[in-house]
């Protein structure tokens, strides 16, 4: 992954994803590590859902960016490469790997997502590949 950032607001940020070119996804982590997360909740669809580590489903851009405005905050989020398919008709699935890192830890981390033909978000899971042990250490936190 390159990335490259800078605290000026005219800096264009630059991101690859190994085996990823779409532009929404490649938008979901630029947006995501700017802390622009109403950026990020407008690439889902109004009914779209992100799957969060432990927690339920969140429908919708606004209550996706809610939570993000909540639980987000100085996330990093590093992909290293990705794949993806058409699963149905017009649906196109990616899975993508790297690292997220926050203020108190950094973990190996699965994103999975499902966009349609609009190039919206209807789907995405984060999961955190970690032992047992180290997460039940990150939901105590």
């Amino acid at each position: 992954m390159v990335l490259s950032q800078s605290s000026s607001a005219n800096t264009t940020q630059e991101l690859t994803i190994e085996g990823i070119t779409e532009p929404t996804i490649l938008a979901y982590f630029q947006t995501l590590n700017a802390g622009d997360f109403n950026a990020t909740a407008n690439l889902f669809a109004n009914d779209g859902v992100m799957h969060p580590p432990f927690e339920s489903g969140i429908v919708g851009p606004e209550a996706i960016v809610n939570y993000l405005n909540k639980e987000a905050l100085g996330i990093e989020a590093s992909p290293q490469q990705g794949i993806f398919e058409t699963i149905e008709e017009d649906l196109i699935q990616f899975q993508v790997t790297g690292k997220a890192q926050t203020s108190w830890c950094g973990v190996n981390v699965l994103w999975q997502f499902v966009i349609n033909q609009e190039r919206e978000i209807l789907y995405t899971k984060i999961k955190l590949l970690a032992s047992p042990q180290e997460l039940l250490k990150m939901q105590r936190n």
